[in-house]
């Protein structure tokens, strides 16, 4: 009898002799009897993935990828040299929209409404810069009178600052009138937020690019609508306004004061970094913390405690939801009577509004409300809450109200650490929450097994998640992440953030102390953690700058790896990995010039930089080391090690040997001209130097430079492209059309003298 599910021939011949029936026919069979290997491989492989292809359209599939086109959309936006014009871009995302809405019923709706999504964020972002458009300082003032209201205050370690909004301003020279303006002032000088005040000050263009490719400071500043940064001359004289300053600044005064209160009252029982962490915690005024522990905590992954953002609006709502609803379970009659659950996420609702209030409302933390209350939402109209869906509908919804966020390495990390946790929820997170099979696994779970697993996935995942992005703006990632992340996490939501909830609930009857000390014990443990693992051997990962289409293929990976549920995702890990070899393999630059001419570093034979200065900046060294991965600070003796200065300017050698000359005073550059291979001034250069030439000219229009050597020359990338204006950084007056590459320029030759000798002119005579 034939084996079941075993296919039989039809006839069988003697001894065994197979007959005709038994071969396959037709073409399958080649003449040796021999079927060709792999001829229906390729058939199968692109059936497969259309398959695939038709899982990721299905229904529900399309909305998550709306916001990642409207993204792109912004993307192209910041990306443009000129500003564009709104009436045109309005158009078009208006047709596009409307063609998509005609499109809904035909196939191709699809890429009609990804592309109108495209569209509506060019839009969108072009509407948001001409909205606030106002006046950015483009030249130093340096004895200004201010008078206006003063709208937020920091205090910070050394100093504090303030926002000023300008009433009336006068300059010597100027009549620029600008709109806000920020101030740094003595530590504990800082006017109140609501008053009016009159003051001098000296004033300074917002801060570009430090290098090509680094952040850039002045378009942050002014999407914040502030023209000019500086520092206030003198004493400020607060006076009665002529007007009131308006609803908003009355709003700005009462929270200002609300969070001066909780510091207030943290104060009496903490201080140092503990009260500094606390204050962060729940009104988000970090500035405070000192810098160690400050740069402890983001080498050891910590970082992101410090930042409100998803983890403590969820804790915030978590608490409040269950002990909401704990409490309204107590009453007879309610819990089978009333949807208590419903009733415990609005309150979750409201107390989430309130701290994102309360923590001034940032970047981070607009989207974790926008996330939280969505997810209440869902619970409240009994929909299902964590979804792609929730998170795509946070990101539009931050995006359309502030499409700079894109930019913003907030924004980036945030979403990026929440997608890779969304898709562990709808991924994997089924898997680690099944019940147990047997009595071992339970015993484990009983222990909390399960939770620390989930865990160490969820600090795990977000910290791969932020790997790029940390990589990107910070030039460093945190190896040890997830131990510090294990170790001091359950302490911070199971102590610490609840602590400081009870303490403000508290606060008005007087009985907040002993939470502020509860949550002193947990910040305790907090930097006891953060110090140790930042001072683990290799804390540190330094990586150096990479430009933004790495970056950019690097987050189309984390999309892919997120959003897709077929295994089309692990296409994502393909990019992903050719995103991380692509970083690695950019050559840094072998001369950095800062915008004003003021420092140089040359990489000199050991590889390393070499510094030039004219001036102390700090700051600006800090970044150029970071970029170049480079671990030494700005303290460091060896920066100066082969610099020759004297009162005109420096010199030092790049690696083949030839001279790097920085020129202070013109009477210098006749003779840096002749010696040196390139001669960075900021003054006007004379046309016949025969070196190389960085001058002002060049400066003023490009900002800052990185030269990489090219043959005898060098490749010039630019912090300013060549011929941008854009509102936050407008093209400077005359500027010129520069080349991208620096070359040696021939000696020209010389007129030889045509004045005869005397003693020729006596032999002719």
């Amino acid at each position: 009898m034939a084996e079941p599910g075993r296919p039989q021939r039809l006839s069988q011949g003697i001894a065994g002799t197979p007959i005709a029936g038994t071969w396959p026919t037709g073409r399958a069979a080649s003449a040796g009897g021999f079927v060709p290997a792999g001829s229906g491989v390729w058939p199968a492989v692109v059936g497969q993935l259309r398959e695939w292809a038709k899982a990721e359209a299905g229904a529900g599939r399309l909305f998550p990828w709306v916001p990642v086109a409207f993204g792109c959309g912004i993307a192209l936006y910041f990306a443009a040299d000129h500003e564009p014009m709104l009436w045109v871009t309005m158009a078009m995302a208006t047709a596009l929209m409307a063609g998509a809405v005609l499109l809904r019923r035909s196939r191709l709706f699809a890429p009609a409404i990804m592309i109108a999504a495209v569209a509506a964020g060019f839009a969108a972002a072009t509407w948001k810069t001409a909205r606030i458009a106002h006046t950015v300082l483009a030249k130093p003032l340096y004895s200004v009178s201010l008078s206006g209201f003063v709208e937020t205050r920091d205090i910070r370690e050394r100093t504090d600052r303030f926002v000023l909004r300008v009433t009336a301003m006068e300059a010597q020279r100027s009549d620029v009138k600008l709109e806000r303006v920020r101030l740094s002032v003595r530590k504990g000088t800082a006017p109140d937020v609501g008053s009016f005040v009159q003051l001098k000050a000296r004033l300074m263009p917002p801060l570009s690019p430090l290098r090509p490719g680094s952040y850039d400071f002045s378009r942050d500043m002014f999407f914040q609508g502030i023209g000019a940064s500086g520092f206030a001359m003198g004493a400020i004289t607060t006076v009665t306004p002529a007007v009131s300053g308006g609803l908003q600044l009355r709003y700005a005064a009462i929270m200002q004061g609300l969070r001066d209160a909780i510091d207030a009252r943290i104060r009496a029982t903490l201080d140092g970094d503990n009260r500094a962490i606390a204050t962060a915690l729940l009104t988000g005024r970090r500035d405070a913390i000192t810098t160690p522990v400050n740069d402890a905590m983001f080498i050891s992954g910590l970082g992101h405690v410090l930042s409100i953002s998803g983890y403590h609006m969820a804790v915030v709502a978590g608490v409040v939801f269950f002990a909401v609803r704990a409490l309204l379970a107590l009453v007879p009659g309610l819990a089978a009577g009333v949807p208590i659950k419903k009733w415990s996420a609005a309150a979750a609702l409201v107390a989430s509004a309130f701290y994102l209030l309360l923590s001034g409302a940032e970047v981070a933390t607009q989207r974790s409300f926008f996330m939280t209350a969505v997810v209440l939402i869902a619970v409240i109209v009994d929909r299902r809450a964590i979804t792609f869906r929730t998170l795509a509908v946070a990101a539009l919804i931050v995006l359309a109200a502030a499409p700079e966020a894109l930019v913003h390495p907030s924004f980036q990390m945030s979403f990026a650490a929440t997608l890779g946790l969304v898709a562990m929820v709808q991924i994997g997170m089924p898997s680690l929450l099944a019940s147990p099979d047997h009595s071992a696994t339970a015993r484990i779970a009983l222990w909390g097994g399960r939770e620390i697993a989930m865990l160490f996935m969820a600090s795990m995942i977000a910290g791969l998640a932020t790997t790029p992005y940390a990589a990107f703006h910070f030039h460093r990632v945190t190896p040890y992440g997830v131990l510090a992340n294990l170790g001091a996490m359950p302490v911070v939501s199971a102590l610490v953030m609840p602590a400081g909830l009870l303490g403000l609930l508290a606060a008005p009857f007087g009985l907040d102390g002993v939470f502020w000390w509860l949550m002193g014990i947990g910040i305790d443990w907090m930097i006891l953690v953060t110090r140790w693992v930042a001072a683990l051997p290799g804390a540190v990962g330094h990586v150096g700058a990479f430009g933004t289409v790495p970056l950019i293929a690097a987050s189309l990976g984390l999309i892919l790896m997120g959003l897709l549920r077929t295994p089309l995702r692990w296409s994502g890990a393909f990019v992903l990995v050719a995103a991380t070899v692509w970083s690695l393999s950019v050559r840094q630059p072998d001369i950095l010039i800062a915008g004003d001419g003021q420092n140089v570093a040359v990489r000199a034979r050991d590889g390393q930089l070499h510094l030039i200065r004219a001036k102390k900046d700090n700051f600006l060294l800090k970044e150029w080391l970071a970029a170049d991965a480079d671990s030494r600070d700005a303290a460091s003796t060896s920066l100066g090690d082969g610099v020759s200065c004297d009162d005109a300017g420096c010199v030092t050698p790049l690696a083949d040997g030839r001279m790097v000359a920085l020129a202070l005073r013109i009477d210098a550059l006749a003779d840096d001209c002749g010696r040196a291979a390139l001669v960075v001034t900021a003054k006007p250069a004379p046309p016949d130097c025969t070196g190389m030439v960085i001058d002002r000219p060049r400066l003023a229009s490009q900002g800052a430079l990185a030269l990489t050597r090219r043959g005898d020359g060098f490749a010039i990338a630019a912090a300013r492209a060549r011929g941008a204006n854009r509102p936050w950084s407008p093209a400077a007056a005359g500027d010129g059309d520069f080349e991208g590459t620096l070359m040696p320029r021939s000696a020209a030759p010389r007129a030889k003298d045509a004045t005869p000798s005397e003693a020729d002119l006596q032999a002719e005579d």
